[in-house]
């Protein structure tokens, strides 16, 4: 697992400093230079499909490294050991 959250943080991506929610839509939009707001009303729109809006967000946002590089499925697997 170790090999996959490196892999992780090499993509770039980390949480906006200036969320809203969990961070993934500034994190987005910084990474893609597209507008913060037209990035989060995508997301609210995928919000719209019963399982794969949410369940997407979800998946992202376990797996998006706050600004420090931590993981929360990371830190969430190795308070269970």
């Amino acid at each position: 697992m170790e090999k996959l959250f490196k892999s992780i943080r090499r993509l770039g991506y980390r949480r906006g400093p200036g969320r809203v929610v969990g961070g993934i839509g500034g994190s987005l939009a910084a990474k893609f230079g597209l507008n913060v707001w037209l990035v989060r009303l995508v997301i609210l729109l995928s919000f719209l499909l019963p399982v794969l809006g949410v369940g997407a967000y979800l998946v992202v946002w376990v797996l998006t490294p706050w600004q420090n590089g931590s993981i929360p499925l990371e830190r969430a697997l190795a308070g269970r050991r």
